[in-house]
């Protein structure tokens, strides 16, 4: 064979004749061909490793060697740079190991709510690692949104509603003032029964929420805003028996620990009408709103959700309670069933013993007998009861300026007015020692008067008693077509500060009444001054009173009025597009007042708040004030309705009522003998603790323009305007949230 001369094979050749690279040559060709194929493989390719099903081993334990090393090697996914998880975990196999917290307990601002008792290491070798309890810890999303009291509130209900702080009971009233956020510490500790315990599963499967049909819709929209779409809630405002029907039975029939719907928002109505389908089943946790409606433990309400087969309850008021002891027993009896005993026993126990202790002619020793029993009743309901007042509120929201306006009657409503206690004598009718059916509708009679003549403008042309002849006092060509103003005082400082708020503000207002008519006047008001405007009262849909409300705290929508009933769900309702409010007739009861003022200084309020509210000077609406400030000195009972006005009202007191006082500036302020105003002005200011809260005598008083802090009710004092209250809130001392 011819060898080859090129360099790099001549270069092979020098390394010697036990080289790997030496030439090959093949053997003699006397061998077979078979044998001579396999001889002509070249030195330089080495061969491919032989694949065969033949193990490798047939040793036993080398053959298991062999499987375990294979079965050994961790499962690589065939993704080029991944490194996400490897997804080890089987389906349907717990996860071995200690158990955790769903959230990181020890992590800055965590809310730990329950923390297990610490072990030694020893003690943790020998516990049943599938049993230790572990942190339960609020979600960081709510944590980072609550505010200190808010915290202390959530951790107060948890301790509660697990039997923590009371052996055996569930159950706690959360009485927080209005605007601390009462509504997100119970979404928080729905929430968080809902995903964690200390047993490491759901404490709970499901929660109702029952509120007043008004505020259904407002506690979806809160669900939803502060968790997102990790809820997704039923809330039922409206639909036929049947389609409700089937909407409860497939929420309460659910049942584990994931349930697709946990929460359903309904209200007290609807509640009570479908209470055979609710009582069907059981649920984890049920959160009454206003909760001051089941202070009578007779109704049907209270008895439809007594029963329901729940062992954990959280009651709801913002209300203050009052210090009415039936009062106290219903709702106390309703979260914590028997804390109080029976009816009997608590009457024989607490309110027999109490009530004694306070009668006039009681002796020293029934008093001190019926103190103690009070403080030993106070000392269990506080075990079970939160209350904080709204001055916690300072430090996050904006001033508010509330303001009392004495406003002067006009001549016409003057005159009606002593017509008409010239002719119902309802004065001479009281001197029986008897309250008639007709001096009852003498008070509804002169409020309206008050509002505005064209409200009583009907009995007149009936003639009916009182009002016989007053049709000779109204202008010629009267008509209720048009509103007036300049008849009513009241409605002349409402038409000055409207128009004032409108030409030198961006500010919205709320008007709020206690009878529909005024507000079909503020109406034809708004048409005459083409103002924009939406009005929510009774004849209002659920569904769309929510969508009102939140097309007008937009702050790019056009409407400048939002008129409000405050017998249609004053409660609870967010209006916080307004920062000016206008309370334009008193309330015998001062906590319905405080409802409705508390719809525009609230979480989320920018700007400062002005709250108007509207009084006839010297006339019976005075006398409702003067009422409403010594109910809330002593924290009496509260009159409902002006048909219990013969349950608290002394006939003196009542006759009292139906007096016109047309001399002063202003009834109430006489009344005070106030110390720090001469001649009705003010020459020493009130004292440097005094806020809204305060009693009247320790506000600013004013009898002229100068002394007021608002420029809109500056520029209407002379519309009609005879002495003014007013008070801050407090200074502006508003931290970071």
């Amino acid at each position: 064979m011819r060898r080859s001369l090129a360099p790099s094979q001549m270069a092979k050749r020098k390394q010697g004749p036990d080289s790997d690279d030496e030439d090959w040559e093949p053997e003699v060709a006397s061998q077979s061909k078979r044998n001579c194929r396999e001889n002509l493989i070249s030195p330089f390719r080495k061969p491919l490793t032989p694949l065969t099903n033949t193990p490798v081993c047939a040793d036993g334990n080398e053959h298991e060697d062999f499987i375990r090393k294979i079965l050994s090697k961790p499962f690589k996914v065939p993704i080029q740079n991944y490194t996400g998880p490897l997804g080890l975990r089987a389906l349907g196999l717990k996860r071995a190991g200690v158990r955790k917290a769903l959230h990181d307990p020890f992590e800055d601002g965590a809310l730990v709510l329950y923390e297990p008792p610490a072990i030694s290491a020893h003690e943790l070798i020998k516990a049943d690692k599938e049993k230790l309890p572990v942190h339960v810890v609020v979600d960081p999303v709510l944590t980072k949104v609550l505010r200190p009291h808010q915290r202390e509130g959530v951790k107060f209900l948890w301790d509660c509603v697990t039997g923590r702080r009371i052996e055996n009971s569930y159950g706690c009233i959360m009485a927080d003032e209005m605007g601390l956020g009462k509504t997100l510490q119970c979404i928080t500790l729905m929430w968080t029964l809902l995903k964690q315990s200390p047993d490491f599963k759901p404490e709970i499967d499901k929660v109702i929420v029952v509120s007043p049909s008004s505020l259904v819709r407002n506690w979806y929209n809160e669900v939803a805003k502060w968790l997102g779409g990790r809820v997704q809630p039923v809330a039922i405002d409206g639909g036929s028996k049947e389609e409700i029907d089937r909407k409860l039975e497939n929420f309460i029939s659910q049942h584990g620990i994931r349930v697709p719907t946990p929460i359903l928002i309904i209200s007290y109505e609807t509640f009570r009408l479908h209470t055979e389908v609710l009582h069907k089943g059981k649920v984890g946790l049920v959160i009454c709103d206003e909760g001051h409606r089941l202070k009578n433990s007779d109704n049907q309400t209270y008895q439809a959700l007594n029963s329901m087969n729940a062992q954990r309850r959280v009651l709801i008021s913002g209300t203050p309670i009052q210090n009415d002891l039936l009062e106290y027993f219903s709702l106390v009896h309703f979260v914590n069933s028997g804390i109080l005993g029976t009816a009997q026993e608590f009457k024989k126990r607490f309110e027999i013993p109490i009530l004694k202790g306070r009668d006039a002619d009681a002796s020293d020793k029934d008093r001190a007998a019926g103190e103690e029993k009070l403080q030993q009743l106070i000392g269990i309901v506080n075990r079970c009861l939160i209350r904080r007042t709204s001055d916690i509120l300072s430090k996050y929201l904006p001033v508010k300026i509330e303001q009392v306006v004495c406003c002067n009657l006009t001549p016409l409503q003057k005159e009606l007015y002593k017509l008409f206690l010239k002719q119902s004598k309802p004065v001479e009718s009281l001197q029986t020692g008897k309250i008639t059916v007709s001096s009852l509708s003498s008070i509804t009679s002169l409020k309206k008067l008050c509002n505005h003549p064209a409200l009583i403008y009907e009995k007149c042309l009936a003639g009916e008693e009182g009002f016989d002849g007053a049709l000779d006092l109204f202008p010629e060509k009267y008509s209720t077509k048009a509103v007036e103003p300049q008849l009513s005082g009241k409605m002349l400082v409402l038409d000055y500060i409207l128009a004032m708020t409108r030409t030198t503000t961006s500010d919205k207002v709320v008007l709020v009444s206690n009878y529909t008519q005024t507000l079909d006047l503020f109406e034809k008001l708004c048409r005459t001054r083409r103002y924009l405007y939406v009005r929510l009262d009774g004849t209002m849909s659920i569904k769309k009173r929510a969508k009102v409300v939140e097309r007008f705290n937009t702050p790019s929508s056009p409407e400048f009025i939002f008129m409000l009933s405050s017998k249609a769900g004053g409660c609870g309702l967010n209006l916080i597009g307004a920062n000016r409010l206008v309370m334009f007739d008193p309330d015998w009861n001062p906590a319905n007042d405080e409802q409705a003022m508390a719809r525009v200084w609230r979480d989320g309020q920018k700007k400062t708040c002005f709250i108007y509210r509207l009084l006839s000077t010297g006339t019976i609406e005075e006398k409702i004030l003067q009422r409403q400030a010594h109910k809330k000195a002593l924290s009496s009972c509260v009159v409902d309705e002006e048909q219990d006005v013969e349950r608290h009202f002394s006939l003196g007191e009542l006759r009292e009522l139906f007096l016109l006082n047309e001399t002063t500036v202003s009834d109430t302020h006489d009344r005070f003998r106030c110390r720090r105003c001469i001649n009705n002005r003010q020459v020493r200011p009130p004292p440097d603790d005094s806020d809204c809260t305060s009693d009247l005598s320790n506000w600013q008083h004013c009898s002229d323009k100068r002394g007021l802090r608002d420029p809109v009710l500056q520029a209407s004092w002379d519309a009609a305007v005879s002495f003014v209250f007013h008070q801050r809130s407090h200074e502006d001392q508003r931290g970071v949230v």
